[in-house]
């Protein structure tokens, strides 16, 4: 496409025809607020903030900058005039007119976009435009979060990110005119609809009409209670992610500032849940050769991610029986520490209290679920999401940056890289298929990297040689993807043997628990794949990048569960599904 000159505030910048306003003011190092706007995802033009004047030979004018394609040499453009400016006030103000100001009690104070904007253009909290206010219930029905609707300014991300992203779209706008609000069908709450938990719709959330549901009050008193031993896990995207509360770059891996933070909190136990990847690839592969070798039901499908699931369960029970069986690692860690550590430390099951920090709100509900149980007392007691452990970190005082730099305990802290790239889309299907080689091909301690399968791609299909033995994978993140690639399956168009999926866009590292960016910062930067990257660095970075060479899972074998795929490590790793309506 030709290349047009335009300037914008003066400032003189060359883009293609049919480039859009606000991505040309990108270009020019020029922001431009927003709120509906959600690049490929909820180019919609209805909130006006992103208002700007453009001049294009015809006198100025001012023009929905997300959506307005530019057409013409020597136009110009202003997103600072006066015009400019007091169409931007008016708009905040009259969102104002029926927000709840809480601001001092808000999840998102300080991290809020609207808030962001409004100390900005300094508006005041007083009213001026006076007149009705609804007041709605808020929706505490989900496990996992609750909505706001009295914060809620209509911006309708999370209707998009629910329909386009998971094509799921359980929420939508009721009513219409001043009434409209953000809801389900019949005004039911969100739990009792075929929601998966997957908390995309809180990720997108410009201000605190949607938030998880904080434990941090009850695990702050876990740790208090002498009479409990509490022991804490992290997810390997958590590390990806959580040094951006705290002012990092994103994508910066701050495993060993997180872990000498969680000791500091005071938890008696660190423990890494990629040690609990390691040890789900030990299940899973055994399961996917024996499937594979016996004629078992394929493709077999990956079960890390709950939310998808709880999808599976929802959309697509026929193919349960082709789901893994194996829990997800953090809730193997789980049912790891209140058998095998427990009997280690002399202590009782219920006398344990297992913390999961997650990327994931869906965490939350896989908690809950029937038969995640192993020694008859819940396999994790609490899950926190990446956010809520940053919250916990800054109300005790401690001093992120300033932390020193230091190790996961043992014996369910040592891990494979094969397990730091599970918070990566494409990550299990590799560590699985790393593992797999090795014992298709009797070469035990051979890495080969299944890049084929890396990259933040919705759908990537492979087919991998293992001695002349043709394997055919598929990755899929994102559930309208999973529900592309699964139609193509049960209708016979797709012939595969091996199935990954991840709830979430591009993997753990995009997940509803992790920290909230704004969309001057969503819209322009790829959080997946900066965050995958420091997942993938440090698997290269380490020595043992194989999980079946994990000593302390080795040793685990040999003193307690014997071999992958027993008896014991069905009754303690494995669990069931079960068949649910759609609604």
């Amino acid at each position: 496409m030709a290349d047009i000159n335009i300037k914008i505030n003066g400032i003189p910048v060359t883009v293609p025809k049919g480039t859009t306003v606000l991505e040309a003011a990108h270009m020019a190092g020029v922001d431009i607020p927003t709120f509906c706007y959600m690049k490929e995802i909820n180019e919609i033009g209805a909130c006006r903030i992103c208002m700007a004047e453009i001049n294009e030979g015809r006198g100025p004018r001012l023009v929905a900058s997300c959506v307005y394609p530019l057409a013409f040499d020597g136009t110009e453009i202003m997103t600072n005039s006066p015009k400019v400016m007091d169409s931007r006030r008016k708009t905040l103000e009259l969102i104002l007119s029926t927000h709840e100001k809480k601001c001092l009690s808000c999840v998102r104070s300080g991290n809020c976009e609207l808030q962001t904007l409004c100390n900005e253009m300094g508006i005041e909290h007083e009213e001026v435009y006076e007149g009705e206010k609804h007041v709605y219930e808020i929706d505490n029905s989900a496990v996992h979060m609750y909505r706001d609707n009295n914060k809620c300014i209509l911006c309708r991300r999370c209707v998009a990110v629910c329909s386009k992203w998971q094509g799921i779209g359980v929420i939508g706008a009721n009513e219409r005119g001043f009434k409209t609000n953000i809801g389900s069908a019949f005004e039911m709450g969100l739990g009792e609809t075929s929601c998966v938990s997957c908390g995309q719709c809180i990720a997108v959330c410009p201000v605190g009409a949607l938030s998880e549901k904080d434990f941090t009050n009850e695990v702050f008193n876990a740790i208090a209670d002498s009479s409990k031993h509490v022991i804490v896990q992290t997810a390997p995207a958590v590390r990806a992610a959580l040094g951006e509360e705290f002012g990092y770059p994103i994508g910066t891996n701050v495993e060993g500032k997180m872990v000498a933070a969680l000791r500091r909190l005071g938890f008696d136990d660190v423990f890494d849940t990629d040690w609990g990847a390691d040890l789900t690839i030990m299940e899973e592969a055994t399961e996917f050769v024996d499937r594979f070798k016996n004629g078992g039901k394929l493709p077999m499908m990956t079960s890390c991610s709950p939310g998808w699931v709880k999808y599976c369960e929802h959309y697509f029970p026929d193919l349960l029986d082709n789901l893994s069986s194996c829990k997800s690692p953090h809730q193997m860690v789980g049912a790891m520490a209140k058998t095998y550590y427990a009997e280690k430390i002399g202590k009782k099951p219920e006398d344990i209290i297992v913390v999961s920090v997650m990327p994931c709100t869906a965490k939350k509900y896989e908690s809950q679920r029937d038969d995640e149980n192993a020694a008859g007392v819940p396999d994790v007691d609490y899950v926190l999401t990446t956010r809520e452990l940053a919250r916990m970190i800054r109300r005790a005082g401690l001093k992120f940056t300033a932390l020193p730099d230091e190790d996961f305990d043992n014996p369910l802290g040592l891990s494979s890289g094969a397990g730091d790239i599970f918070g990566a889309t494409g990550g299990v299907m590799e560590a699985a298929l790393r593992t797999a080689y090795c014992w298709l091909t009797g070469k035990n301690d051979e890495v080969v990297e299944f890049t084929q399968v890396r990259g933040t791609d919705g759908i990537k299909r492979a087919t991998i040689d293992i001695n002349g033995t043709e394997i055919k994978v598929a990755v899929a993140s994102g559930l309208a993807n999973a529900r592309e690639l699964l139609k193509k399956v049960q209708s016979g168009e797709e012939k595969l043997d091996f199935i990954e999926i991840m709830g979430c866009p591009g993997g753990c590292v995009n997940g509803g628990g992790q920290p909230q960016q704004p969309a001057s910062v969503r819209n322009f930067e790829d959080l997946r794949e900066l965050r995958a990257k420091a997942l993938y660095d440090e698997d290269a970075n380490k020595q043992l990048r194989l999980s079946h060479l994990n000593t302390d899972i080795q040793k685990l074998y040999e003193e307690y569960l014997h071999r992958p795929g027993g008896h014991k490590s069905h009754k303690t790793l494995h669990t069931s599904y079960v068949k649910r309506s759609v609604n």
